[in-house]
């Protein structure tokens, strides 16, 4: 048996490739839209691709199981549990068994065995793979999707915070108690492969390491201790993140069926004047990906700076509409990632990309001004000044400056922030302050200031006083 697993940092995703090298069929399991990669990989193992499957509909990224699909003719094994608001609407015309709790398909030697595992979403189904062509008679793992990750479990509440589903998450937090007493009757020998890893937002403490055992979490995974339902469901529910906004129309892309990428859909290359016509329609983003360090002074008026890193997809998802035309300014190096980055999340609606020398034509730009701990506690004074934290509302609940109003980040272009003051805007240690003063500066605020090194510089420079 051949197994590999790649990992999307930007989103904390696994997908995974099992082959049957007997015979010379793989299968993906909850496969990334940008399936290059794990084709090329298969082929180079002397693979040939025939299924694909996955572990529920996903909110956070877009399955690439349509893709494979159409692509590469795979064959779809995809659950028929939950009711009818959770079937896939894309399956006409494609070669697709719908299993449930106890069916079994193999490919190759290789068998996997369906096991209902409801709690993250209704349709949550889980895969206990045994490699029959290597000899065993004993399962020898299971892909647990959201079901159980490293140190955590899936997380109930996104149906009813991002989608809108009313009461799905008490129930929800229910059905996962029972999943998990379904899961502490597997051997514990199993190894688990998770869905995600430590950055995800479907959980609240996913650990960072990839894999585990069954008994293993039965030992140190806090889900596993609590005996008592209720107990449970009152700890579950605890402390979640916010579900970020792209989660509900995620959750649809992949109930419908996402768009089919073609390799000759390019995204054009911009001038500096395409981005001055592109900036005059007001249904037009723009994202800076350059580091905040250099987008401070010289953004571009109407553009908002989302730096190229690991939350670089996050914070598109979040503060970027997809009723929006979108332009992207960065590296020319860094255009595929990028690109791919936004596809992942269906942002398919890229007019542009410009280089980041495009910038040095404006003769205007919307600084925003960085503050050093002191100089923003002297301005936090003054009865001129609006102070934003942005953090989220963990970090907002263990600590605060006094003067703060709380303004997530995520939902900073639907700011009520007054205009008529300076606004000096912190979080916890200085990027995403970064994030929210260039929107803020897109929306038309004229003096803004953020905390250099955020809430956190606060707190050693106080711890040392």
């Amino acid at each position: 048996m051949l197994f590999r697993s790649f990992f999307d940092d930007k989103l904390a995703q696994y997908t995974y490739l099992v082959g049957c090298q007997r015979t010379g069929e793989a299968i993906v399991i909850d496969p990334s839209r940008s399936i290059d990669e794990i084709v090329q990989v298969a082929k180079k193992e002397g693979l040939t691709l025939t299924a694909a499957t996955e572990t529920h509909i996903h909110a956070d990224f877009v399955s690439g199981s349509r893709q494979l699909a159409v692509d590469h003719g795979v064959k779809l094994y995809l659950s028929d549990e939950g009711d009818e608001n959770w079937k896939y609407g894309y399956t006409e015309g494609l070669d697709v068994e719908f299993v449930r709790d106890g069916s079994r398909f193999s490919i190759g030697n290789i068998d996997f065995e369906v096991m209902h595992t409801p709690g993250h979403t209704p349709e949550s189904i889980s895969f206990i793979l045994t490699d029959r062509g290597g000899g065993a008679t004993k399962p020898m793992g299971i892909f647990s999707g959201d079901f159980v990750f490293v140190g955590d479990v899936g997380r109930p509440d996104l149906l009813e915070k991002a989608a809108g589903a009313e009461g799905t998450a008490d129930s929800g937090a229910r059905d996962m108690f029972r999943s998990i007493q379904r899961f502490k009757e597997l051997p514990d020998y199993l190894m688990v492969w998770p869905a995600h890893g430590a950055g995800s937002a479907c959980g609240k403490s996913l650990g960072a390491v990839p894999s585990s055992t069954v008994g293993y979490e039965k030992q140190f995974n806090w889900a596993m201790q609590i005996d008592d339902e209720q107990a449970f469901v009152d700890e579950l529910l605890k402390d979640q993140p916010e579900a970020p906004v792209y989660f509900a129309e995620m959750k649809k892309v992949n109930k419908v069926g996402p768009t089919v990428l073609k390799h000759t859909d390019r995204v054009p290359d911009l001038s500096a004047e395409d981005v001055k016509q592109a900036l005059k329609n007001n249904n037009t983003l723009v994202i800076d990906t350059r580091p905040a360090t250099l987008a401070e002074k010289t953004l571009i008026p109407g553009s908002i700076t989302i730096p190229y890193n690991k939350s670089f997809t996050n914070w598109t998802g979040w503060l970027a509409n997809y009723d929006e035309d979108l332009v992207i300014i960065g590296e020319p190096y860094d255009k595929e990632a990028i690109i791919e980055s936004m596809h992942s999340i269906h942002f398919d609606r890229i007019i542009g990309y410009a280089p980041v020398d495009v910038v040095a034509e404006w003769n205007q730009h919307d600084a925003y001004e960085t503050l050093s701990v002191e100089e923003f506690l002297e301005e936090a004074e003054k009865e001129s000044t609006y102070v934003v934290d942005v953090r989220n509302d963990v970090e907002w609940g263990d600590g605060h400056l006094n003067q703060a109003n709380h303004h997530f980040l995520g939902k900073i272009r639907d700011t009520d922030i007054p205009k008529d003051k300076t606004v000096l805007v912190y979080c916890q240690g200085g990027a995403r302050s970064a994030i929210a003063s260039s929107v803020l500066k897109s929306l038309g605020y004229e003096d803004v200031k953020h905390m250099a090194g955020g809430y956190g510089a606060y707190l050693r420079e106080q711890k040392n006083k």
